[in-house]
């Protein structure tokens, strides 16, 4: 059986997209991930709470840096190329270096919604995944209600392998919770 491939762990792999630069989040990049945190549109079908301060986002950003330390994840900003500015973030979470196996989730500013944007980056971090990594699965856990990341997952191969009625509770109410998986078709 092959291995996860462990050098993207010595050097954060920086990816480029047409249209977007996707690096390493960095602890000077707290305000923007905060503001986009402490944004309830942003994470109307993610199921947190708005971020209420700054130091949350330096926190968040510590234990992202930590968790790519100890090969448990690798998390990008993404910046785009024509202002340079941080539109989103996304990443690969909950590594399991035995399985090959990764969770993919992400969260990208409003006013990008709808630019393709997102499919842009999310092919790029699925196709590294995969490519470089040697990760057997990828999945995502999704809102039923979130259609555009629903039909980014299909659009990328990803299948519905489980359903989650009132999986969790936020904002008043119990939520559903959809599991999409992908194969490494490269078996």
């Amino acid at each position: 059986m092959e291995n996860l491939n462990q050098s993207y762990f010595s050097d954060f792999p920086v990816l480029q997209t047409p249209r977007l630069i996707l690096r390493s989040l960095k602890l000077e990049d707290a305000n923007e991930v905060f503001k986009m945190r402490a944004n309830s549109r942003v994470n109307q079908f993610i199921g947190r709470e708005n971020m209420q301060e700054e130091k949350s986002a330096n926190e968040l950003i510590e234990r992202t840096l930590n968790a790519y330390q100890n090969k448990q994840a690798i998390a990008w900003a993404g910046l785009h190329k024509e202002t340079n500015k941080i539109i989103g973030t996304c990443g690969l979470m909950s590594i399991e270096s035995t399985n090959r196996r990764a969770e993919i989730g992400g969260e990208m500013w409003v006013d990008y919604w709808g630019k393709n944007l997102a499919i842009e980056a999310v092919t790029a971090i699925v196709k590294f995944g995969f490519q470089n990594l040697n990760l057997h699965a990828i999945e995502a856990k999704v809102s039923p209600l979130n259609r555009g990341a629903i039909a980014i997952l299909i659009n990328l191969g990803f299948q519905k392998e489980a359903y989650f009625k009132d999986r969790f509770f936020h904002n008043g109410k119990y939520n559903d919770l959809a599991v999409y998986t992908c194969f490494n078709l490269k078996r």
